[in-house]
């Protein structure tokens, strides 16, 4: 089973889930600024694209952060085993959808998943949804214009953690992308946003020190 319901008074959130499952505004928002040229030269002599890359570093930073293995759904908290990353993909018709990658270490079957299913998502305009069965870490690339943060809001149905980032800046030799980081309390605090933040940075910079440019 690749989700279940689980007791929040069996697990280290059980503080959280009191304190935050039914507070007004329970989302936390962090924002960081990336030096993403490393992944701005392999989507260059690799013909990967940037957001792709982007994506499987952040489901990878995440994959070793156990707090993302659970979400508060409606009022109960629930255990995942699997992980995916969400990406907005313009349609055929003009207008926006939601594409589901399932997170995998596996950089090439990454890719291949993201081209094969965004590409399905462009030409149907049909969402993909994993969410039966992976936690789903949402994502939005405003790529035409810079920007310095996002911040969410609480919807009461939506608590996935959800990242916004918009186009890149050059600064010398370095790439710079301000990031905004939404989560929900229950399911992680502070330090493990830090964490996470802390680990892309570092996938960022293993990816372009691993990949032969």
């Amino acid at each position: 089973m690749s989700v279940r319901e689980i007791n929040p008074k069996e697990t280290t959130r059980a503080l959280a889930f009191d304190l935050w499952m039914k507070a007004p505004n329970p989302m936390v928002t962090f924002f960081k600024t990336y030096d993403v040229m490393p992944l701005v030269k392999v989507s260059k002599h690799r013909s990967m694209k940037f957001n792709m890359l982007l994506d499987f570093c952040i489901g990878k930073a995440a994959a070793s952060v156990k707090e993302f293995y659970l979400l508060p759904v409606g009022n109960k908290l629930m255990q995942y085993d699997k992980l995916a990353v969400n990406t907005i993909v313009a349609n055929r018709d003009g207008e926006v959808s939601s594409c589901d990658i399932a997170y995998t270490d596996s950089l090439e079957k990454f890719n291949a998943d993201y081209l094969r299913y965004t590409a399905e998502v462009h030409d149907t305009c049909i969402d993909r949804d994993l969410s039966e069965e992976y936690m789903v870490i949402g994502t939005s690339a405003i790529v035409n214009t810079e920007i310095d943060g996002a911040v969410g809001m609480n919807s009461g149905i939506f608590n996935n953690p959800f990242m916004i980032w918009g186009k890149y800046r050059i600064d010398g030799d370095r790439a710079l992308l301000s990031i905004s980081f939404q989560f929900h309390h229950t399911q992680m605090d502070g330090a493990h946003a830090g964490l996470f933040l802390k680990n892309l940075q570092e996938e960022i910079e293993k990816m372009g020190k691993e990949i032969k440019l």
